[in-house]
């Protein structure tokens, strides 16, 4: 037997949709406003709130429910303070597209700040298509709640990507050779900025690991079984964000 309307949970009344173009469009994308219009069947002062993907929550009622325009009239807006450390997760596509899209939706519900693509030299994927990604990670940001929407990078060359690296703490997800493996929850250290790569389904290769090292990053294991790439990389962000709960 299900619950009654008024019994439900703030979570489950609360309908969350997304405008980048916030405060100056006070209305939503036609994909949206299609959702808020023909599937939820919303009307004409019904409240919604409304996210610009910057950690702006906007209190609004509807005040015109057009499936291709649906306006709305703010209340209140609530500024979210973002998280005292960050995760980037560096990773190269995988030969599946489905299997990156997993990963992308759930590194955005349990909490990521950008993922960044790229071509490794053992890369078996050369294209990636970033638009439908934004997508998923859109869909994923409204699913959780969240009003913050992460960076996703466009793919680029591993020597490239490696000069974008700004974060103090770097690691590499690879079993060294001739050393003892260290675990990533033994040495990230909380409140800091991480950048993690991922390599591909053939592994990076010998000199994109000494280049790696070269840069700073320190090679990490993340646990006693061998993951597909897109497993690695969510059990990455996962640890990152057990370590600052």
């Amino acid at each position: 037997m299900g619950r009654s309307p008024d019994r439900r949970t703030f979570a489950e009344r609360m309908h969350l949709f997304y405008q980048p173009e916030l405060p100056d469009a006070l209305f939503l994308p036609e994909d949206e406003s299609r959702h808020a219009v023909k599937t939820l069947r919303l009307n004409n002062g019904d409240p919604i709130t409304v996210t610009d993907g910057q950690g702006n929550a906007y209190s609004a009622v509807i005040t015109a429910t057009d499936p291709r325009r649906c306006t709305f009239r703010v209340l209140s807006v609530q500024a979210a303070a973002a998280r005292p450390f960050s995760v980037r997760v560096c990773v190269a596509p995988t030969k599946s597209p489905d299997r990156i899209e997993w990963f992308v939706e759930k590194a955005v519900e349990v909490g990521i700040e950008r993922i960044s693509f790229f071509f490794g030299q053992h890369s078996e994927r050369r294209h990636l298509k970033t638009d439908r990604l934004e997508k998923i990670a859109v869909a994923a940001m409204k699913q959780s709640l969240q009003t913050y929407l992460p960076q996703l990078d466009e793919p680029v060359s591993f020597g490239e990507l490696l000069k974008s690296v700004s974060e103090e703490q770097r690691f590499i997800a690879h079993l060294p050779d001739n050393e003892p493996p260290v675990g990533l929850a033994k040495v990230a250290m909380p409140g800091g900025h991480y950048a993690v790569l991922i390599g591909p389904e053939g592994d990076f290769s010998t000199n994109e690991l000494q280049q790696a090292l070269d840069a700073g990053f320190r090679m990490v294991t993340l646990g006693n079984t061998r993951l597909r790439t897109e497993t690695a990389a969510l059990t990455a962000c996962q640890y990152l964000n057990f370590l600052n709960q």
